[in-house]
């Protein structure tokens, strides 16, 4: 990975209802930083697109942009992508986002508040569409149901080169855990199944597989 320029995006985003509330999910950002410190140790130059976290990071090659809605990692994500050989999208980005945002704290009342959501911009299929044959991009696909068949049309609808599946269905993998299990599908239909392992070792397996698709 030395003198390779490498984009990840990790974490959660926030999606604010009011000022003090917001639609999240419950990703730690373990994975993406792992990734992240394994890119960085190989010698990679490191962008780490991060949502909110309670993660540090210290290496001198990562650079953290931090971010906390889907719109700003889509910014943050577009502006840096042209400059890189390597992008990575492992953030759990927000698919919807509230219509409004009230400028003041919302108070419980006798009756419902409804909030109406709106779809937020794809990042890696917008990634996707501006790739480079030089360049590498990785997805992620976190499914419960139907997870090979949802993983491959992520895989040809966003241009990725290989995308990494995990399931909620596996115990000790997916969010708020220190394990993963994975399974990483290329283009050309391979598909390589893993042990649930540390996700530092998981961030070792996916950077080996990416400096294949740079050979």
């Amino acid at each position: 990975m030395r003198n390779k320029k490498i984009l990840i995006t990790a974490g959660p985003t926030y999606e604010k209802i009011d000022p003090v509330r917001f639609i999240g999910n419950f990703s730690s950002g373990k994975m993406g930083y792992a990734i992240a410190e394994a890119a960085a140790e190989q010698g990679a130059e490191v962008i780490l697109i991060s949502g909110p976290t309670k993660i540090n990071i210290s290496h001198p090659n990562i650079n953290k942009i931090d971010i906390v809605s889907a719109a700003e990692m889509y910014n943050e994500t577009i502006d840096n992508f042209p400059d890189v050989d390597i992008a990575v999208m492992c953030a759990a980005v927000a698919d919807f986002t509230p219509e409004t945002c009230f400028e003041s704290k919302q108070k419980r009342g006798e009756e419902d508040l409804i909030i109406r959501l709106k779809p937020t911009k794809d990042i890696a299929q917008a990634v996707g569409k501006l790739k480079k044959e030089s360049q590498v991009l990785v997805g992620f696909a976190l499914e419960t149901n139907d997870e090979i068949k949802n993983a491959e049309k992520k895989l040809e609808k966003k241009n990725l080169d290989f995308i990494v599946l995990n399931s909620l269905n596996d115990k000790g993998a997916g969010f708020q855990t220190d394990t993963n299990k994975i399974s990483i599908i290329k283009r050309n239909n391979t598909k390589i199944n893993y042990d649930l392992k540390p996700k530092t070792e998981v961030a070792e397996d996916i950077i080996e597989q990416i400096t294949k698709c740079l050979s």
